[in-house]
């Protein structure tokens, strides 16, 4: 079933959670004008789907079943999945910003594998119990929230020797039925307006944390559970020409003894499997960040586009204005290239999920991160200061004021007053309001800060390789004399995916065609 967005609104009135923003109860997620922009937001997901103009890119069929599903609910199997969710997230997140919902593809997928490999090494079940849950999803076309970021407490200790143990989400308690987790997740995008919620463990653990790898799903009015969240967006403010129709919610879910039933639980203290857990993800993760920010970078070219013309002036005759525009072009296509190079290099993994390339993706989102500022600037630089000195928009109905503004801030006479007011305001809500200094913070850290990400870029660069080819180019006499150093090998990391450069992938191949080092994805047993 592939759901509207107004039959995804609609969806939640079937749950009941326990939600407050702002110090209020939320009586109907689904009514409140503080929740309306995140909800429209995931909506784009939903319509696009079922929109001729996108279906071929926002749905995929789901090879274990033949069932179409929307991409933010696929199963990467091959390199054309990855391109395609690259390009389904920047798709919805031009026209929204940021759509949220591909944080539910990154957590699937990822827990496919995880659940793969735990049950590869204790002859388990998690990944039968996760098959079938992925079922239940696309039967429901549902939307779920990752809760993953723990409050974390002192965080020079471990979970395990946390003077507050509710500072992680544990286990408390296993029954005969199921586990009773406690504790509070943090930073939960969407958290209000999720159908579900995907707990997973936000670090690598050891044996004395094992209580601390957890891996459920919990619905979003599961009984003691409750969501503290912002507003999404900026609704019901008249300046805001973005951010009062498309935002996102964030919240922090608290687990008060929470019950979740075997058949929901995917991971329940195999410790050592925590970090593979985390590690997928986040890799996930960082590939779809690239195209989400990809997306919002195509709004900005696009309202600084809209801001010269505004002022009055042609970029082609306007040097400094088109070295702007070319700046920022290369900068939101340089990150984007990444991503696209991480689907291409990216490799299968035994349980037939094809992951993105750990260093292309890493890298991708490391340049995005640090250089959302400078998207920032240049779009301010091609604005002008009017963006943020305009007056408010109810001057624009005041008969005292009105006509004295019309004649002293008119441009050209062929560019409406109106028109110079409207584009401003987009771009002062899209560079310089409260929703700007969010999307500044949500890029550089989301999916985790800029110093997780160099770590991954270290782990999986074949440094040695590299040294190795330059240790060749020596005179031999001196190695012979001096020796080097032994350091630890990277078995498999000579290039960017193994001892030689693989073929171009035929992208473009039917999706019935296989090769037999691709196994199907195993359906539910």
């Amino acid at each position: 079933m592939l759901m509207s967005g107004e039959d995804y609104r609609e969806s939640l009135r079937r749950y009941s959670p326990r939600v407050f923003v702002n110090g209020d109860r939320v009586e109907s997620v689904a009514d409140d004008p503080r929740l309306a922009p995140g909800i429209a937001a995931v909506g784009v997901n939903y319509d696009f789907a079922l929109d001729d103009r996108y279906r071929h890119l926002m749905t995929a069929e789901y090879r274990a079943n033949g069932a179409t599903v929307n991409r933010m609910l696929h199963i990467d199997e091959e390199p054309q999945d990855l391109l395609s969710k690259l390009e389904a997230t920047r798709l919805v997140c031009r026209e929204s910003g940021c759509a949220q919902r591909y944080l539910t593809h990154d957590a699937m997928n990822a827990i496919h594998q995880a659940t793969y490999q735990v049950d590869a090494a204790t002859n388990g079940d998690y990944h039968q119990r996760f098959l079938a849950y992925i079922d239940q999803v696309h039967a429901d076309d549902l939307t779920l929230g990752v809760a993953m970021t723990d409050g974390k407490g002192d965080r020079s200790l471990r979970p395990s020797d946390q003077p507050n143990a509710d500072s992680y989400v544990h286990i408390k308690s296993r029954r005969k039925d199921g586990i009773v987790i406690r504790g509070a997740k943090a930073i939960i995008t969407g958290a209000p307006y999720m159908h579900e919620l995907l707990v997973m463990p936000c670090r690598n653990m050891t044996e004395g944390d094992a209580d601390f790898a957890v891996c459920c799903a919990v619905p979003i009015d599961a009984k003691n559970l409750t969501i503290v969240a912002r507003p999404a967006g900026r609704p019901g403010e008249k300046a805001a020409k973005f951010g009062a129709k498309y935002g996102q919610s964030t919240g922090v879910a608290i687990f008060d003894d929470v019950f979740v039933p075997w058949d929901r639980v995917f991971l329940a203290g195999e410790w050592q499997h925590s970090q593979f857990l985390t590690s997928t993800y986040a890799t996930h993760h960082r590939h779809t960040c690239i195209g989400a920010r990809a997306g919002f970078g195509d709004l900005l070219i696009g309202a600084g586009v809209l801001m010269i013309e505004a002022n009055g002036l042609d970029p082609d005759r306007a040097p400094h204005l088109r070295n702007d525009l070319v700046e920022l072009i290369k900068i939101v296509e340089g990150f984007y290239a990444c991503g696209v190079a991480a689907s291409v290099y990216g490799f299968k993994d035994p349980s037939g999920v094809f992951q993105p390339d750990g260093v292309f993706a890493n890298v991708g989102k490391l340049l995005m991160a640090t250089q959302i500022y400078d998207m920032h600037r240049l779009a301010h630089d091609v604005s002008g200061g009017l963006i943020v000195t305009l007056p408010g928009p109810d001057e624009d109905h005041n008969p005292e004021t009105k006509g004295d503004l019309m004649s002293m801030l008119q441009t050209r006479s062929d560019i409406p007053h109106d028109y110079r007011m409207e584009v401003s305001r987009l771009m002062e809500d899209l560079t310089a309001s409260n929703t700007a200094g969010w999307y500044s913070v949500i890029s550089l850290h989301g999916g985790g800060s800029p110093e997780a990400m160099k770590r991954e870029i270290y782990r999986y660069y074949p440094l040695e390789e590299r040294a190795a080819l330059a240790e060749r180019l020596l005179d031999r006499g001196i190695l012979a004399e001096s020796g080097r150093p032994t350091r630890k090998s990277q078995p498999g990391r000579c290039c960017p995916v193994g001892c030689q450069v693989p073929e171009t992938p035929q992208l473009s191949a039917p999706k019935t065609e296989s090769l037999d080092s691709d196994p199907p994805l195993r359906a539910v047993e």
